[in-house]
């Protein structure tokens, strides 16, 4: 079997995985999480809703697009073991990926089956989502390595570069971090709607704020402080001679910048469904885009078999 081919089958199952992740706060964003009921892995009690309502169809469709995505990691992981040979990273890569759809599937179980889903604003609820949040950047991770592994000449050792892997690897966690405070403003948005700027600010800034409200003004601070981080430690990385590096941490400074143009767009605009996925979309590609980046710095053997241009046709991150 051609490690090419697996490569870009891995391209494939995370873009498919983006995808369900989209659908997946689509459901939340529309309030169509409570579509199947309290009911899991059934829908309103069956396997195919009778007269579904549109809500149900849209919580329908997530479950069964996610069922999809499982074949194709479960594939994957099998993939990964018959194409490459003991010891070899893709295997390890592969492995996290599937572990971590196991654990995003009970996640969502526990939250439909609790439910913490439409209307609810409890402190369970911005638990459970922020979890939900972390679990789904460490799949997300996890796929990304299992592509950037995936070739013939993978290290079976990992070289950490001072200073560089140190600081692409804390902005990880910040970006996990940040992540983690949109979730819960996300539910804030969702919940609590404002008619317009001024008064968004002010319900968010009064003294009976609710937590998500308050998590809702915090966000934005947060990102821009993150934000920065992420310019300084990505330009750093390009400025180094590896080829394979500069052209990865000038993509990741670009969607830093592109992100934090389209959070400003989301608050000015409201937060409406579509600005929130697009956001949501722009944090998951920064997020497998500086583990790119963070996999090619720890790539002590491989030179420059990470491309530093996609071929014709593959996604990019």
């Amino acid at each position: 079997m051609k490690t090419a081919d697996f490569r870009r089958f891995a391209w494939v199952v995370l873009a498919a995985t983006l995808g369900v992740i989209l659908w997946g706060a689509y459901v939340r964003a529309s309030g169509s999480g409570a579509g199947c009921g309290s009911h899991w892995p059934t829908c309103n009690g069956d396997v195919i809703p009778r007269a579904p309502s549109v809500a149900t169809l849209v919580e329908f469709g997530h479950r069964a697009s996610s069922g999809v995505v499982g074949l194709l990691v479960a594939a994957q992981l099998v993939w990964a073991f018959r194409a490459f040979g003991a010891g070899h990273l893709v295997r390890r890569a592969a492995i996290f990926s599937t572990v971590f759809l196991a654990t995003e599937a009970l996640i969502g179980r526990g939250i439909v089956l609790s439910g913490l889903v439409a209307r609810d604003a409890s402190m369970a609820r911005a638990v459970s989502t922020s979890a939900h949040l972390v679990n789904t950047f460490l799949l997300l991770g996890s796929l990304m390595l299992t592509v950037c592994w995936a070739h013939d000449d993978a290290p079976r050792k990992l070289r950490v570069s001072p200073g560089v892997t140190s600081g692409l690897v804390l902005g990880l966690v910040a970006i996990i971090a940040v992540g983690m405070t949109g979730a819960v403003a996300a539910l804030g948005d969702t919940l609590f709607p404002a008619r317009s700027l001024a008064e968004g600010m002010a319900s968010d800034l009064g003294p009976s704020a609710h937590l998500f409200l308050r998590i809702r003004t915090w966000h934005p601070v947060a990102a821009v402080l993150v934000a920065c981080y992420l310019l300084v430690v990505s330009s750093l990385a390009a400025s180094r001679g590896e080829k394979r590096l500069r052209p990865l941490g000038n993509g990741v400074s670009r969607i830093v910048v592109t992100q934090i143009a389209a959070g400003l767009l989301n608050l000015w605009l409201l937060a409406p469904i579509f600005m929130q996925l697009l956001h949501l979309l722009l944090a998951d590609l920064l997020f497998i885009s500086l583990v790119r980046l963070t996999a090619a710095s720890l790539d002590a053997s491989a030179g420059d078999a990470l491309p530093a241009a996609l071929p014709q046709g593959e996604p990019t991150a």
